[in-house]
């Protein structure tokens, strides 16, 4: 039984957990925060990681999370398990939203959130520009770099333009294949096997 498991581990992940790189969860992954997931990771270092998930769309606008929110019609995204009573984001605005960190591209995280709400009301944001998180995914210091060796998640690159798309659950898939043919057995695997 186990060489028939062996196909699902993850082999010689030679892409290195870093910011700006996503986390690609292994098709067994439990949880409803996990399973399926892509995570873009916007922090990496000795002490840990954040990353959001950037696949689980939510049917709730900002003014539903926030109330007296800007109208505006935003995406927002199941971002983890952490802090899920707060509102993260990543976008394109660059430096122009002082406090920002880059991550990826031009893509960054954070920033004003005053001077970020002004900029919505006066229309300098479209909503292909941001992403909005319900809570974080975080990692302490060593944590990730376990569950990688365990073979929880596949690290691999991903562009900007990707990461901005609309994503949905099902984009997992994509990022599977994306990951190269030896991960192809993953794609077609049913998310609960009993249920086959």
């Amino acid at each position: 039984m186990k060489d028939n498991l062996d196909i699902f581990r993850i082999q010689t992940n030679n892409v290195a957990p870093q910011k700006g790189r996503v986390l690609i969860a292994e098709p067994f992954l439990p949880g409803n925060y996990f399973s399926r997931s892509v995570i873009l990771l916007v922090a990496y270092s000795v002490k840990g990681a954040v990353g959001f998930i950037i696949n689980k769309k939510v049917d709730l606008s900002v003014q539903d999370i926030l109330p007296g929110f800007p109208d505006f019609e935003g995406d927002v995204y199941l971002g983890g398990p952490v802090s899920t009573d707060s509102v993260y984001f990543i976008h394109k605005m660059g430096k122009k939203l002082p406090g920002s960190i880059p991550v990826l591209g031009d893509i960054y995280w954070g920033g004003d959130f005053e001077v970020l709400k002004q900029m919505i009301k006066t229309g300098l944001i479209s909503p292909s520009e941001i992403r909005f998180f319900v809570g974080y995914s975080g990692w302490e210091s060593g944590q990730l770099e376990r569950e990688i060796k365990e073979d929880s998640w596949l690290v691999n690159d991903v562009d900007e333009e990707t990461v901005m798309h609309e994503l949905r659950k099902t984009s997992w898939t994509d990022f599977v294949r994306k990951a190269g043919r030896k991960y192809s057995i993953w794609e077609n695997f049913p998310e609960n096997p009993a249920m086959n």
